[in-house]
């Protein structure tokens, strides 16, 4: 049970209420951690604005962004991301070797594909809130500088959200499942 009140429309101020109706307009709903995080109104709208410039305007493909977010879900043990963005993953191509890999606690092998830079990158920045240079490196030379800029801002996101989540005890929203194989 979450340790804020979920917000609704209703329970907001009249002047306040366009927030609401972006985050449900740009999102399809208002989810459980965007509820519970209207209890401050503006900080809210700050969060979601950068949230819909890395859902919809970022540079960054959409198999890579959502590697990205998966890798940082699974890194920080939220399984609230992970089971938002599953199926989003494999809807825009992530395949389920790469969200197994990712799911793997102890992977003895490095997995030998394009997108291991990107696994390896997101794992390196949960872990350390850094990048060896040879992980900048070839991050840059795959991405692009603008790209590379992108996909750090979305697991510096995605890792905000995390604390959110966590520390509010956000509950599931009644659509999500959670994968029996995260643990």
């Amino acid at each position: 049970m979450a340790k804020v009140p979920y917000i609704s429309r209703d329970d907001m101020n009249s002047s306040e209420q366009n927030i609401y109706d972006k985050i449900s307009s740009s999102r399809g709903s208002v989810q459980n951690v965007f509820s519970a995080l209207l209890n401050n109104p503006p900080a809210t709208e700050a969060v979601t604005n950068l949230g819909e410039y890395i859902r919809y305007k970022s540079t960054l493909n959409p198999a890579t962004r959502e590697i990205a977010i998966l890798v940082t879900a699974k890194q920080l043990n939220n399984h609230y991301e992970w089971s938002q963005h599953e199926p989003v993953a494999k809807s825009v191509g992530v395949s389920d070797d790469i969200i197994q890999y990712i799911l793997g606690k102890d992977n003895p092998n490095k997995m030998d594909t394009k997108e291991s830079i990107f696994i390896e990158a997101a794992k390196e920045l949960v872990t350390s809130s850094r990048l060896k240079q040879k992980t900048f490196d070839t991050l840059m030379k795959s991405l692009g500088m603008k790209s590379t800029m992108d996909f750090i801002v979305t697991v510096g996101y995605y890792t905000m959200l995390d604390k959110i989540i966590s520390v509010l005890d956000v509950d599931f929203d009644n659509w999500m499942t959670k994968n029996q194989k995260f643990n």
